[in-house]
């Protein structure tokens, strides 16, 4: 494959570039200046270019960088490898493909994580984790646009929050203890909603937001 040419690139077509690059240098400098300019040489972009593409500093780095686990998830599974599966594995799935695309950045998402913690942070960490959310639901096949867009939104975007808490500290052999903590949080939602079928005829793989919130609430990481 040729090289790329960086010169020609807009900075939005650089963006990605060097949000990807960036994820290497984080672990080491965090979302800063430092770690730009690290990767822009890497690169070989004027690092006052690449300054440029991040206007809004360290969160606008991790915004792009999770826009890239976004396109590179969805690359990953093609709709009709998923359409083959129930819902419950479709959520594992994706949730899992984004995992094994930031377990070579762990370090890189710690401390993003870190910053999207700051109260100042709050609104930015709540869209980005929507989007996240949006994103995996409509490559699970979700075209819901009643109540259950976003109660299943927020839903996905609560287990993957804490998911995300536990893999960064996920010392197992391929992160076994992500995965078991991610598959008892869905399959404790879907025992909820096949009991709650049997009552009200509904679909079994229909959410209830609060219920489930509820259960987010008062569950544990055992």
């Amino acid at each position: 494959m040729p090289a790329l040419d960086y010169a020609d690139m807009t900075l939005d077509e650089l963006r990605p570039h060097l949000a990807e690059a960036l994820a290497k240098d984080a672990a080491f400098d965090g979302w800063s200046e430092k770690a730009l300019t690290a990767a822009a040489n890497r690169l070989k972009i004027n690092p006052a270019i690449a300054a440029l593409t991040f206007p809004g500093g360290a969160i606008d780095m991790i915004d792009a960088w999770f826009e890239t686990i976004d396109a590179a998830m969805l690359a990953a599974l093609p709709p009709e490898q998923l359409s083959a599966m129930k819902i419950r594995n479709r959520i594992i799935a994706v949730v899992e493909t984004r995992l094994s695309l930031l377990a070579p950045h762990r370090e890189s998402l710690r401390r993003a994580q870190s910053l999207l913690a700051i109260p100042g942070n709050a609104m930015k960490t709540t869209k980005l984790g929507w989007r996240a959310a949006d994103v995996m639901w409509r490559a699970a096949g979700d075209t819901a646009t009643d109540y259950n867009h976003y109660s299943k939104r927020a839903i996905l975007g609560s287990v993957y929050a804490s998911t995300l808490l536990i893999f960064v500290n996920d010392e197992s052999e391929d992160w076994a203890d992500t995965k078991a903590f991610l598959a008892r949080r869905i399959d404790g939602i879907m025992r909820f909603e096949k009991a709650k079928a049997q009552w009200t005829g509904q679909s079994s793989e229909r959410f209830s937001v609060s219920r489930f919130l509820g259960r987010l609430r008062y569950s544990t990481s055992r």
